[in-house]
């Protein structure tokens, strides 16, 4: 049966809001309709919708004349009309919104779209800022990777010839794509914190972190400690209001570069960069089975919350790890990304008769959003049935994380999904990896085929 939901609310939020939420209800008791109504009214949100109920729902009734939070029905059948119509007309309206077509792919996509919207949005403190840094540094990485892999189409050493394109190609993607990395990070890091004052000393503290072997770990700390001086010396100097102009472009740049490059130096530098030397020297070193227990981990990071802070946890770990050369932990983050909207669509094709139209429409689309390396598409699968979804797509996303890694695969590029794959040289063991998705994959469909419930037998 179609469930419905719906929501009024009037300018004054006295009578025509809970009088238009009772003809509803009236009406869909009538006609045997299960409907729940959320009423924004002078005491506030009543009887609000969960996401849950949102995800389950065939179409929604928006009988308003002020602002009701819409944007969370994005990809839903949504009834418009003011809400004095829920008064007139309420069977009508339950007749349109049952008449409603499910939700087209497109819309699925934008869904997902806005769900990664409002968890960006509720970032906040020391992960805003680490994000932020991420977020900017991951061009350059992603275009650095792919110019150095293709630097090897034409041999693996052919780089080292002077002269030649494979050299030239080779100086862009390492030499100064990657060389920007830490630098870029840290910046943002420290822009995000302290805005344009703290942009100059996170720079200059990540190109510190890179030279003296600290990575992105010495990025990381160094775009923070610049960020959080810059912010204490804004707060803290206080100069005439006609010497107001130099704090931003003389002070706090001049300060805050001094205390973060004198830190980086003298204090954090040396003991980061021995950190740095052991963790590489440890993922290059790793036996079969730690490579294993790791690839697990990062995979089930990256099911676990899709998107959220686990998920980007393990993809900044391994987005880090690019500038040491170690490409292991990114293939394994990426194939295990790819795993969960893609087990999605597979379940909804061999367990048909556990998924509702709109659950099957929506899975055509959370594959090319699988494909396409966005792991936020089974999100409102996750949403609708998260004890059933969730560890299924922990399972798979673990599974293809530790087969990535036991099969020695590598990946350059941090982004892209299934269209890096075929880029000569920048996925190593490409068939192992194309398999290591593929396993995942049916084993996420096989599990939800299990846990999931015939259609008709939920309630």
């Amino acid at each position: 049966m179609k469930k419905l939901l719906a929501v009024t609310a009037c300018p004054t939020g006295v009578a025509h809001t809970y009088m238009a939420a009772e003809s509803l209800a009236k009406a869909a008791k009538e006609k045997d309709v299960p409907l729940k109504v959320e009423t924004r009214g002078a005491v506030g949100v009543e009887n609000e919708l969960t996401e849950q109920e949102i995800a389950e729902a065939h179409a929604i009734i928006v009988a308003a004349d002020t602002d009701v939070m819409e944007s969370r029905f994005a990809g839903k059948p949504v009834v418009r009309v003011p809400v004095a119509q829920a008064i007139k007309n309420p069977a009508g309206l339950l007749e349109e919104a049952l008449s409603k077509q499910p939700a087209q792919a497109a819309d699925y996509g934008k869904q997902v779209e806005q769900l990664k919207e409002k968890r960006s949005a509720a970032r906040s403190g020391p992960y805003k800022h680490l994000m932020t840094g991420v977020s900017h540094m991951l061009p350059l990485v992603v275009a650095g990777g792919l110019l150095i892999a293709l630097s090897f189409v034409f041999g693996i050493e052919a780089f080292k010839e002077e002269g030649t394109l494979a050299a030239a190609l080779m100086q862009i993607g390492s030499n100064s794509a990657f060389a920007l990395m830490v630098p870029i990070l840290s910046g943002f890091i420290a822009f995000s914190i302290a805005e344009k004052p703290g942009l100059a000393p996170g720079l200059i503290g990540g190109m510190l972190a890179s030279s003296t072997g600290a990575g992105f770990l010495g990025g990381i700390l160094s775009g923070f400690l610049a960020g959080y001086t810059a912010l204490a010396l804004k707060k803290y100097i206080k100069l005439p209001r006609n010497l107001e102009g130099l704090k931003p472009i003389l002070l706090i740049p001049l300060l805050a570069s001094g205390i973060t490059g004198l830190l980086m130096i003298y204090v954090i530098g040396e003991p980061v960069s021995s950190i740095m030397q052991a963790l590489t020297n440890w993922l290059t070193g790793l036996g079969t089975t730690n490579a294993v227990l790791l690839g697990l981990l990062l995979g089930g990071m990256m099911a676990v919350d899709m998107g959220g802070p686990l998920n980007k946890a393990a993809y900044t770990f391994a987005v880090g790890l690019l500038g040491s050369d170690v490409y292991a932990p990114m293939a394994a983050v990426m194939a295990a990304g790819m795993t969960p909207p893609l087990g999605l669509w597979l379940a909804t094709l061999i367990a048909r008769n556990k998924f509702t139209k709109e659950e099957k429409d929506a899975g055509k689309a959370a594959s090319v959003l699988g494909i396409a390396f966005i792991t936020e598409g089974a999100i409102p699968f996750a949403a609708g049935d998260p004890f059933r979804v969730i560890p299924s797509i922990v399972a798979g996303s673990a599974v293809t994380g530790a087969l990535s890694m036991a099969f020695g695969a590598t990946l350059r590029a941090p982004h892209g999904g299934i269209f890096v794959l075929p880029i000569p040289n920048a996925v190593g063991h490409l068939g192992l990896y194309a398999l290591a998705i593929a396993i995942g994959t049916a084993v996420t469909a096989i599990l939800l085929s299990i846990l999931k419930k015939p259609v008709e037998r939920q309630s």
